[in-house]
């Protein structure tokens, strides 16, 4: 029981836990800037740029409770400029290639995620699965 507990409560897998839940929020957050891609003054959302540095830090503490503490949260990105006359911002390429990459990213953290649990389901079996 005592493997179980040490799985869960890792650091690592508490920062991959906190990452899968990032990127399904930035999901969220593309799909609302394509939705809008043709809303007059609308500005593309993101993560939120203090959040990113929060998540750092507390990865870089090697702190699950830190870790876990972290919430994820998007706000308009007011950075980016906009190129059209009717001020929104939102660049559909740039929007495509940030799903292609965030798509990859849910990706390797969801193997990661499973290595970790066929591990543990190793251990109980007594073979690998």
């Amino acid at each position: 029981m005592e493997m179980v507990a040490s799985l869960f409560n890792s650091d690592n897998y508490t920062a991959v836990k906190k990452m899968m839940d990032v990127t399904t929020l930035r999901h969220s957050a593309i799909a609302s800037n394509l939705a809008n891609v043709s809303t007059p003054g609308y500005k593309r959302v993101d993560l939120s740029r203090s959040f990113e540095d929060e998540l750092r830090a507390s990865i870089k503490s090697r702190d699950a409770d830190e870790i876990a503490a972290a919430e994820p949260r998007t706000e308009a990105d007011t950075l980016t400029p906009s190129t059209r006359a009717d001020g929104n911002n939102v660049q559909i390429d740039s929007e495509l290639l940030g799903l292609t990459k965030n798509t990859m990213n849910f990706s390797v953290l969801t193997d990661f995620a499973s290595g970790s649990l066929k591990q543990l389901r190793h251990a109980i079996v007594g073979r690998p699965v």
